[in-house]
């Protein structure tokens, strides 16, 4: 039976991958090739088994049907309604214990791509969802593969109400972006994160140096707010977030005194107020 064509949807025009590869890849750049897959499991996965390669890969898919996030939650949304990426990175003159900004970097990134894109304002929660308001736009999962990282983005662009995985999520649509085109946004975000990119590898990684870490302390939602950081142990940490330090870890001040807390600790970060999921 043939395959519906990806133009039935014009609301959801399928990317153009030999535009985007004219746009994005050029000599001396960071992106080597952008490949735009129809469907796929999981992009971080067919990118992670690319790992042998040299960095600036990026894989697109149109639709995933095994997506996942932190803690392997897994997450799907309809063909061509958001930005499902993936990217090989591989920071070899950057020490790696550094390489734990590199979400991070995405995050300011991506945010900063939207905001101006979108013409919205365009918050991170730590330490990889991007919000607008309380709602969760996109988020990022990064992951070592071989001598790198493949670092994969979710971005919802023109979900409707009714297509949100969880009443929390928003898109892009529903925050009211001035554009929805998925070229333009995807084109905005591979280039600033770029930018980001080249300007903490080329400061060693040092967060502090490169600008990353003042621009990811002024774009952070979760700064100032009190918080519950729930960890895999069992205990739970409630108090005030109060910065991020050098190694992109937030730091709360507790009943104990300021407490840093890395990503990979986490559980779950949500105000105090909220009552615990379930």
């Amino acid at each position: 039976m043939p395959q519906p064509s990806p133009w039935t949807d014009l609301e959801r025009p399928p990317l153009r991958e030999r535009e985007l590869q004219r746009a994005l890849v050029r000599g001396g750049g960071l992106w080597r090739d952008v490949v735009v897959l129809p469907e796929t499991g999981s992009s971080n996965a067919d990118v992670a088994a690319r790992s042998g390669e040299a960095e600036g890969l990026v894989v697109v898919a149109e639709s995933q049907t095994a997506g996942r996030g932190r803690l392997d939650r897994t997450w799907t949304a309809p063909p061509r309604s958001g930005l499902f990426l993936s990217m090989l990175l591989k920071p070899v003159d950057v020490p790696v214990q550094r390489w734990g900004w590199l979400p991070l970097l995405t995050g300011v990134a991506a945010a900063r791509a939207m905001s101006r894109a979108g013409g919205i304002d365009v918050r991170l929660k730590w330490p990889n969802d991007l919000l607008v308001g309380e709602r969760k736009l996109a988020g990022i999962l990064a992951e070592r593969a071989g001598e790198g990282v493949v670092v994969g983005i979710g971005l919802n662009v023109t979900l409707a109400e009714d297509e949100l995985p969880v009443p929390t999520a928003t898109s892009l649509a529903l925050a009211g972006s001035i554009t929805t085109d998925r070229d333009p946004l995807l084109r905005a975000l591979l280039r600033e994160f770029e930018d980001w990119y080249v300007r903490w590898r080329e400061a060693g990684g040092d967060a502090r140096a490169s600008g990353l870490l003042a621009a990811y302390t002024d774009t952070c939602a979760t700064i100032g707010r009190r918080v519950r950081v729930q960890l895999p142990a069992g205990r739970t940490l409630v108090g005030t977030a109060t910065g991020i330090d050098d190694d992109g870890r937030l730091v709360v001040a507790g009943p104990d005194g300021p407490e840093p807390v890395g990503a990979g600790d986490v559980v779950h970060v949500r105000p105090a107020d909220e009552a615990p999921q379930v």
